[in-house]
């Protein structure tokens, strides 16, 4: 979303299982396109800041319940779709990181589906 919209939107992201460590393949997939995710560090639903958003998407089945259970007395939309767990991919480094750059490239064209980049002119 960053990478389409940079500073127009404001965008964060929190998972469901924030302990885990930074996952070096997604590091290494978003590096394909410049994106330096060096600095990111993984956070849950209960390290937001702020929770001013219009919208929050869900990638997981979990993830998805949690935000609805967060935001039930909220007006804001929450929106599910369905993506396939990378990590649960097997076989040798290259077949892996494949996984992790399909999930990626479904992911950036939802996003470019689903949200229209405004007009400067």
């Amino acid at each position: 979303m960053q990478r389409r919209f940079g500073r127009g939107v404001w965008v964060d992201s929190v998972g469901v299982r924030p302990e885990l460590e930074k996952d070096p393949f997604v590091q290494a997939v978003m590096d394909e396109l410049g994106m330096d995710l060096s600095r990111h560090r993984p956070k849950g639903f209960d390290d937001l800041d702020d929770m001013s958003f219009d919208l929050i998407v869900t990638l997981t089945p979990e993830a998805h319940h949690r935000a609805l259970e967060l935001t039930r007395t909220w007006a804001l939309d929450v929106e599910y779709w369905p993506t396939f767990d990378p990590t649960l991919a097997q076989g040798s480094r290259e077949s892996i990181l494949e996984e992790y750059r399909r999930v990626r490239d479904a992911l950036d064209a939802r996003i470019a589906s689903r949200f229209v980049r405004p007009s400067t002119g």
